[in-house]
C-alpha cells in the first residue's frame, strides 16, 4: 500500500472512538494481505551452476573488459551516472547474491541491452532514445538485471562446459585460473552468439517476470515493459531489438507480464511512469554525435567498405558434441552457444546489423517447440511449417523456394527445405533448412550463405549434416 493511502487510513482511526483491542485488527490484516500478495508472485530461482557467485563476478568482469574493447562505448559520465542511479535503484530489489552492479551506455543506435554474469550491464543509446518513459527504460534494465540475478549466463556456461568436458567437472571449477580456463574451453569471451548471452526460452520468460516484479517493487508502473513491447511491434519488425526477438513471441510475453501483474495484486496507486531527469538525459543523448562505422555502430558489414570477408570452409574437420548430438564441422569454424541454440561459423561470419549481430555465413542449430493439433500430435511437415512461419515473424523477407523433401539425418526421418532471405551483407542469401523430430522438439539446422557464395559452402553444409549422430537421452 502506498504512503498516502496509509496516512489517510491512520487519520480515520484517530478520528474514531474505538476499543483498544480493535485498533490493531486492520493493520495486522493489511500486513497479512501484503504477505499473501507477495506469496502469489511467481517464484524465480537460479538453475544448476558450476560457478560460485564470486566467480560470476570474476568471469563477468573479464568479459566486460573484452566487451568494452570491442564495442563503441559512449564514454559519457553524465549518461553512465544516470544509468547507474536508475540501475542500482532497481538492483536493490533483486534477490540473491548482491553483485557489484555496473551500468554503461553503448554508442549504438539499435534498441538493445545485455547483462554479463556478476551484474555488468550494457545499454545501447537507441534504447534510451526510443523509450517513451523512464518506466519503459527501467523495464528493459530490470529484465537484464533478472538475467544476472538468476545467473542465466553462468548456467549456460556450466551446461556448455559439462557438454564439452564432462570428466573435468568432477574436479570442480575452483582455483585461481579456473574462470580463464573455462572461458577458453567454451569460447565464453565477448563475441556474437556468446554462450553467456544465449538464453533459453524459459530464461527469457523468467527475466520478463523478474523485470515486472522489480518495476512493481520500485513503484514504477509494471505495465511499462509490456508497453515498450507493444510500441516496438507497432513500429514494425525493423525496430525489434535483439533481446525482444528471442522466444517466446513478443505478444506472448505481453500476456505473461499482464498475468504477473494480476498475481502481484494489480496496478498500485501512485505508480511512477516518468521523471524530469530521464527527459533531460534522453534529450541530451539525442544531441550526441551518432556512432561511426557499420549499421550498428560496430564493425562494418561484410561486403561494405572496410569489412573482412570470411575464409572459405576448410577441408579439415573437427568433432563437436552437445548433450543430444555429435557432428563434425570445418576446423576453421568455431562454435558459440549451448543447449537449444548453437551457431557454427567462421571468423567474420557474423556481422553487425541494425538489430545486433546477424549470421551471414555458417550454420545455426536450434530446437523449436511445435504446437500440437486437435489430435494432440503433430507430423514432421506440420512442425516444419510452423517453424517457418515462426521464423518469418522476425524475417519478413524469408520465403520458401523449394518445398520440403524427405531425407534422413542420423538415421532419423528428416525434411530438407530451401529458403531465401535478405542477406545482412546485401543482396539475397540461401538458407538450407533441415528439420528432424526428436523427443526434445523439432531440431533444426539452417546453413546460411549469400547466394553468390553458397557454392563455396554447400559441401561443408552437406558434410556437417551427414556427420550428425543423435545421442539418446
Amino acid at each position: 500500500m502506498q504512503g498516502g493511502s496509509m496516512a489517510s487510513l491512520h487519520k480515520t482511526y484517530v478520528n474514531q472512538t474505538v476499543r483498544p483491542g480493535r485498533f490493531l485488527i486492520l493493520p495486522f490484516a493489511l500486513i497479512f494481505m501484503a504477505t499473501a500478495l507477495w506469496a502469489q508472485r511467481t517464484e524465480l530461482k537460479p538453475g544448476w551452476n558450476l560457478f560460485s557467485p564470486d566467480q560470476d563476478v570474476e568471469l563477468g568482469r573479464q568479459v566486460a573488459a573484452d566487451a568494452e574493447r570491442q564495442l563503441p562505448m559512449l564514454k559519457d559520465s553524465k549518461v553512465d551516472n544516470y544509468l547507474n542511479r536508475l540501475g542500482l535503484r532497481l538492483a536493490a530489489k533483486a534477490p540473491g547474491a548482491k553483485y557489484p552492479y555496473q551500468f554503461q551506455a553503448v554508442n549504438d543506435v539499435s534498441i538493445n541491452a545485455f547483462a554479463l554474469p556478476g551484474g555488468f550491464l550494457f545499454i545501447h543509446r537507441g534504447t534510451i532514445e526510443s523509450a517513451d518513459t523512464e518506466a519503459q527504460l527501467a523495464g528493459v534494465i530490470g529484465h537484464e538485471i533478472g538475467h544476472a540475478a538468476l545467473r542465466h549466463g553462468t548456467n549456460q556456461a556450466s551446461k556448455a562446459y559439462l557438454a564439452q568436458a564432462p570428466l573435468a567437472i568432477f574436479g570442480g571449477v575452483m582455483g585461481s585460473n579456473s574462470v580463464a580456463a573455462v572461458l577458453a574451453q567454451i569460447g565464453g569471451g565477448f563475441a556474437a552468439n556468446s554462450v553467456l548471452l544465449k538464453y533459453s526460452r524459459d530464461a527469457e520468460r523468467q527475466a520478463d517476470l523478474f523485470g515486472t516484479q522489480i518495476l512493481y517493487d520500485t513503484q514504477y508502473d509494471p505495465r511499462a515493459m509490456a508497453q515498450f513491447f507493444e510500441k516496438l511491434q507497432a513500429e514494425g519488425q525493423s525496430r525489434m531489438p535483439e533481446w525482444l526477438s528471442s522466444h517466446p513471441k513478443p505478444e506472448n510475453r505481453i500476456d505473461l507480464i499482464t498475468e504477473e501483474i494480476n498475481r502481484l495484486g494489480g496496478i498500485p496507486q501512485g505508480v511512477r511512469e516518468d521523471s524530469t531527469e530521464f527527459r533531460e538525459i534522453q534529450s541530451y543523448v539525442r544531441t550526441l554525435p551518432k556512432p561511426k562505422g557499420g549499421p550498428a555502430g560496430g564493425q562494418p558489414a561484410a561486403g561494405q567498405p572496410g569489412a573482412v570477408r570470411p575464409a572459405k570452409p576448410s577441408n579439415g574437420y573437427r568433432n563437436y558434441s552437445t548433450e543430444t548430438l555429435q557432428l563434425r564441422h570445418p576446423d576453421n569454424w568455431s562454435a558459440q552457444g549451448t543447449g537449444q541454440s548453437i551457431t557454427l561459423a567462421p571468423e567474420n561470419g557474423t556481422i553487425a546489423s541494425s538489430q545486433g549481430e546477424a549470421l551471414a555465413y555458417g550454420m545455426i542449430i536450434s530446437t523449436f517447440s511445435p504446437r500440437a493439433g486437435k489430435s494432440g500430435r503433430f507430423e514432421l511437415q506440420d512442425a516444419t511449417d510452423q517453424l517457418i512461419r515462426d521464423l518469418q515473424q522476425s524475417n519478413p523477407s524469408l520465403r520458401v523456394t523449394q518445398t520440403g523433401r524427405q531425407t534422413r539425418v542420423g538415421g532419423t526421418a528428416a525434411l530438407s527445405t530451401v529458403l531465401q532471405n535478405d542477406s545482412p551483407v546485401g543482396g539475397v542469401e540461401r538458407d538450407w533448412l533441415v528439420t528432424v523430430l526428436r523427443p526434445e522438439g523439432l531440431v533444426y539446422f539452417i546453413g546460411v550463405a549469400p547466394e553468390n557464395d553458397y557454392g563455396d559452402y554447400r559441401r561443408a553444409f552437406e558434410t556437417l549434416i551427414d556427420s550428425i549422430r543423435f545421442t539418446n537421452r
